[in-house]
Formats: structure tokens, sequence, C-alpha cells
């Protein structure tokens, strides 16, 4: 299976004989190469996304030749399982084996999409139970009091302060936090533009609090932070260099010491909060897809529960029959 050093470049598919009527005989791995090229392609997948399609693909090619199936046509669910319970023997976790079957039902819906197998037969397989809970958000309070932890006498924490008022307000990741460009941000309209992961686009809403934070960093800071530089990065570090993203890690761990929050905090923590708190304030999951930028609804449907919550909440308060 060809697969890029991690650089994003669509793989050079094989070259197949074109197939009207009859279909001609592919080998799995050039089938695997065709599907490569259709998730760069179609998909848009990052580099480091696209390599672990193809590790987990890679794999499930190594089975099935121990399994002598050489034929795509005729392999069935059985293959699969037989896969799954191999990896569950070999001590990959229930999220670990999810991930791989996910790859295969993607890559098999390919083939019976382009008319290379007659049916998928990963489509009943069932993903394995991950026990997945909602990631860790902390509260309303706690984010207050982390955005209020730096020093904003010192240029680099009104950085810091920005960088945790705008990742809290749009539900950034922390590679989006630290490529976000001056022109990115449109202070009048208030919307912040983001080029997520497989470089796919989504606009969106910022509040006051970041709109002010952004404009008086820019207004008062970002400019000292530059020096002679120059860069279209809107956080800097010294001399003007663009933030990595290990560096606000370690600022964000110092910044929740000083806030006296305990809870192991991550960048990803912002992330999860502004979800969080978006739908028990009352948000629809559908519009936190979008501001999250999940392809599938079923990455957000990790917050189903917190939505639940609130629900039985206003059930408990309003039903006539709860009260009293």
């Amino acid at each position: 299976m060809t697969l890029t050093g991690g650089t994003g470049a669509a793989p050079v598919p094989p070259a197949l004989p074109s197939r009207p009527g009859a279909t001609p005989m592919y080998t799995i791995a050039q089938l695997a190469d065709l599907y490569t090229s259709y998730l760069v392609v179609e998909k848009g997948l990052s580099g480091n996304t696209l390599e672990a399609y193809g590790r987990d693909l890679a794999v499930f090619m190594a089975y099935l030749e121990s399994e002598n199936a050489r034929d795509i046509a005729r392999v069935d669910t059985s293959h699969i399982l037989g896969h799954l319970m191999e990896l569950r023997k070999q001590g990959l976790s229930a999220r670990s084996r999810a991930r791989h079957l996910v790859a295969v039902r993607g890559f098999f819906k390919f083939l019976e999409r382009e008319g290379h197998i007659p049916k998928n037969p990963a489509r009943l397989v069932d993903l394995p139970k991950t026990g997945l809970h909602l990631p860790h958000a902390i509260g309303v309070a706690d984010m207050e009091r982390l955005i209020a932890a730096p020093d904003p006498a010192d240029p680099l924490g009104f950085r810091d302060q920005t960088m945790l008022e705008l990742a809290y307000a749009a539900g950034m990741r922390v590679s989006e936090l630290v490529g976000t460009r001056v022109a990115d941000v449109d202070l009048v309209s208030g919307f912040i533009r983001i080029l997520g992961k497989g470089d796919k686009e989504r606009v969106v809403p910022i509040g006051r609090a970041a709109r002010e934070k952004v404009t008086e960093y820019l207004a008062s800071v970002r400019h000292r932070l530059l020096g002679k530089a120059q860069s279209d990065f809107l956080f800097l570090g010294r001399r003007g260099r663009p933030l990595t993203r290990q560096n606000f890690w370690l600022r964000l761990k110092q910044h929740a010491v000083k806030a006296g929050i305990m809870k192991n905090i991550s960048p990803h923590t912002l992330r999860h909060s502004f979800a969080t708190h978006l739908l028990e304030g009352g948000a629809d999951l559908r519009s936190v897809q979008e501001m999250l930028g999940h392809a599938d609804i079923s990455s957000t449907q990790i917050y189903t529960h917190v939505a639940v919550e609130r629900l039985k909440a206003v059930h408990r308060k309003y039903h006539p029959r709860e009260r009293g």
C-alpha cells in the first residue's frame, strides 16, 4: 500500500486497466491504493489521519494474507470478525479495535460504491464497546479563573489571556489556535475563519469578550512581540516567531496552577468546555457540531448525555407531576 510520509500529498494510484464489462482482478493492495487516493482527493484527510488509516488497513491486509484471502470478492464478514478477534488477542483496547474497524468499514464502503464488490461485508459488524465517556471539561467558574490567571501587564501574559479567551469562544483545537492568522479574524462581524482537519474551513462566531480582547491585543501587544520581524500569524512568541502547540500547552499548565485548578488541564479541555457549556446553556447538537468542525454528527454525540441531563433537569423543574 503506497503511503506518503505525512506530507498530505495524494499517493499515485496504480495503473489499472479500465473496467468496462468484466471487472478485472485487482489485488487488495491496488484497491487500497485507490482508496487512499480517494481519501486525499475527495475527503481531504490530513497527512496524519491518512497515515493512521494506512497503518490500520495494512494490518488488516496482513491478516487477510495469513488467511490466504487474496481475492477481495471472497472476503466476508467472518474475516473482519476474525481480524477484530486477533487484535483483541494481541491486547488492543476496544477503542483501538474500533478505530481499525472504522478504517476497514470505509474501505469496503468505497469498494462497494465503486463496483469492485457486490456487497459490503463490514456493514453489519458493530463497533467494539469502547466505554467512551464525555471528554474532560471544567466548570464555568473554573474557566473564568483560568482566563483571568495570566498577568495582562506582561505582553506574553496578555497574549495568553487573549488565546484562552479566543479558544474558549470558538471551540478551537490547539493547532487551529496557533495557526490562526490576523486576516482570519473579522472583528467587525464577530466571526473567525478556522482551518481545521483536512484543510476543511469553518466560520465560527466569537462573542463580545473575545472580540474586545483580540482588538486590544492587536492594538497594543502584538506589535511589541513582533518587533522588526514580519508575520501573518495572530499569536507570536518572542522576537515575532510563531507560537508552537507545545509552548502554549506548557503556558496553559502554569496558568491552571495559578488559578488553583487541580484537575488535569490540556488545550483540548478548552474545546470540550466550550461544547459542554453551550449544550448546558441550551444549544442544539447540530449547531455545536458545525462550530466544532465535526464532519459527522456521531463525533459530536459523545456530548449527547449533556443535552439529555439538561432536558431532565427542565422536566423535573417544570412538569406538574414533578413539582412539590
